[in-house]
């Protein structure tokens, strides 16, 4: 069996969220017999074509960028070719330009799309966009969605419930690197044992003003790694509340991260909108054993962590909410081990890759016997 996936971005290129997903999907299922290529676009002058992990991935050269949506004259032909050679067609959504080569080639092959999230910022663009995106979404034999929680709170999810299966996001724990002990050592005497993780990119939806405006007058220390769009303004909002618990480490190599994962005293999530979807690094948390603290924005986030069982979970850009439930765990110990406790077996029940590959090899095989197309 053979597996067309398309997105915009993809390994080794960009490692957003999707990214993640594609490669975990595309790498794990070739354990199963299934081969995959990878489509993506990419504005660099790089091989067309390299292999990785097991699966091919292919570029096709980026042009032009509108409202964070990639076009490619060439990807059309490319998608064509590959299209024929597969058996099934995987879409990742939301990518406008996906649908218009949807349909420009005319495929009459399974095609099944994850629903990664609804489009929220582009307003305008959306009411030009959204008669195709009802087609496109009508046109798939089945439709992903992550989480239960976002099912059953999407509005375009609701329209197509008749053909959605939910499979989560996986992470694979074997592929993350082990703490060494000099690395430990050296965080250990920065920061301590006893603080407050996130990480992430360091984007508007993160709810990272939330988090600052919630360490005013708390003491307990706030790492925050990650780089992003509006880090700036961030360090200037914890500068002028004169916060000295507040610690912006930036980038950190897979390392360092892991280091400061398997340390920390507890994982801060405080996404405060629906952009964020489900929330890899908050995965990540649980994987590690963390009791969590995020927000309810009726996304996969709160099927992660469920209150008061392997976290808090808050009321969205409420940040005395957020500093007391930092204050709970804080002053707690014996919950907050037990709800990391919980957290991880929580990832080892539902969130692994293996399940999440498992199920999708699954539903091609159940595709490909009740295709109509051939």
């Amino acid at each position: 069996m053979k597996v067309l996936h398309f997105y915009k971005t993809s390994f080794p290129d960009t490692i957003g969220g999707i990214e993640q997903v594609i490669n975990q999907i595309a790498r794990g299922a070739n354990k199963w017999g299934v081969k995959t290529d990878v489509l993506s676009l990419t504005p660099h002058r790089v091989p067309r074509t390299i292999e990785i992990n097991g699966y091919l991935a292919h570029r096709a050269k980026l042009d032009l960028q509108i409202a964070s949506t990639g076009f490619s004259a060439s990807a059309f032909l490319r998608f064509a070719q590959l299209a024929k050679q597969a058996d099934i067609i995987h879409y990742h959504f939301p990518w406008p330009f996906m649908d218009v080569v949807h349909f420009a080639t005319m495929i009459r092959k399974p095609v099944v799309a994850t629903y990664h999230s609804d489009i929220i910022r582009q307003k305008h663009l959306l009411k030009i966009y959204r008669p195709l995106k009802l087609k496109f979404l009508g046109d798939m034999n089945r439709i992903v969605a992550t989480s239960p929680n976002y099912l059953a709170t999407s509005d375009v999810l609701a329209k197509f419930k008749h053909k959605v299966s939910i499979i989560p996001i996986g992470l694979d724990k074997a592929t993350y690197p082990l703490p060494c002990s000099k690395k430990l050592t050296y965080w250990q005497n920065i920061l301590g044992t006893k603080f407050f993780l996130f990480v992430g990119v360091i984007r508007y939806y993160k709810g990272l003003h939330i988090l600052i405006e919630a360490a005013k007058g708390s003491n307990f220390p706030i790492v925050i790694v990650g780089a992003g769009p509006i880090e700036t303004e961030l360090k200037a909002q914890a500068a002028q509340l004169g916060l000295c618990n507040i610690k912006f480490l930036g980038q950190l190599s897979d390392e360092d991260k892991v280091t400061l994962l398997t340390l920390c005293y507890g994982v801060l999530f405080p996404s405060h909108l629906r952009s964020e979807a489900f929330g890899i690094s908050l995965l990540e948390g649980a994987m590690y054993g963390k009791p969590m603290i995020s927000s309810e924005i009726g996304t996969g986030t709160t099927f992660i962590n469920i209150h008061n069982e392997t976290g808090l979970v808050v009321p969205p850009s409420d940040p005395i909410a957020l500093r007391q439930a930092m204050q709970y765990l804080w002053e707690h110990p014996e919950q907050a081990i037990e709800m990391g406790q919980r957290a991880e077996a929580r990832y080892w029940e539902h969130f692994t890759a293996d399940q999440m590959v498992r199920s999708y090899v699954d539903l091609y095989a159940d595709l490909l016997k009740h295709d109509h197309h051939h």
